[in-house]
C-alpha cells in the first residue's frame, strides 16, 4: 500500500504514541530456547526508564561481542512479550535483508533514553 495516495496514513498524534528511544546494549546472553537464532539482550534506556531486556533474531549479522556497547533504537511502551521461558520488554528495531536484520543505529551518541523525534 502506498501512503501517498492517502490510504494508510498516520496522524501526527499516531506517531506520538511511538516512543521509539536510544539506549545501549549493556550485556548479551545466547538465547537456545528460540525457535530460530537469536541473542538474549539488556538495554540501558535511561535513568528514566532503566534497563529493559528483549530477545533478538539478529545472530546472522551481530556477534555478541559487536552488540556490547552500541546505541540502538527500541519501541520502549509495546506491553511486554512472553517468548518462551523469556519475558521481552521491548521491540528492537531493524530493517530485514536477505542476509538478516541490520539494526537501527546511531551515527553520533545521544543520552540513553532520547526520545527519537
Amino acid at each position: 500500500m502506498n501512503p501517498i495516495d492517502g490510504h494508510g496514513l498516520i496522524s501526527w498524534a499516531d506517531f506520538e504514541k511511538v516512543q521509539l528511544r536510544a539506549g545501549t546494549v549493556l550485556r548479551v546472553e545466547d538465547f537456545p530456547e528460540a525457535r530460530k537464532p537469536a541473542w538474549k539482550l539488556w538495554v540501558d534506556f535511561g535513568p528514566d526508564i532503566g534497563v529493559l531486556k528483549t530477545s533478538a533474531q539478529v545472530k546472522a549479522l551481530y556477534a555478541a561481542e559487536d552488540l556490547v556497547g552500541r546505541q540502538i533504537v527500541g519501541v520502549v511502551n509495546f506491553p511486554p512479550k512472553q517468548v518462551g521461558p523469556f519475558r521481552s520488554e521491548f521491540l528492537l528495531t531493524g530493517f530485514p535483508t536477505d542476509d538478516g536484520v541490520v539494526l537501527t543505529t546511531l551515527e553520533r551518541p545521544v543520552p540513553n533514553g532520547t526520545r527519537m523525534a
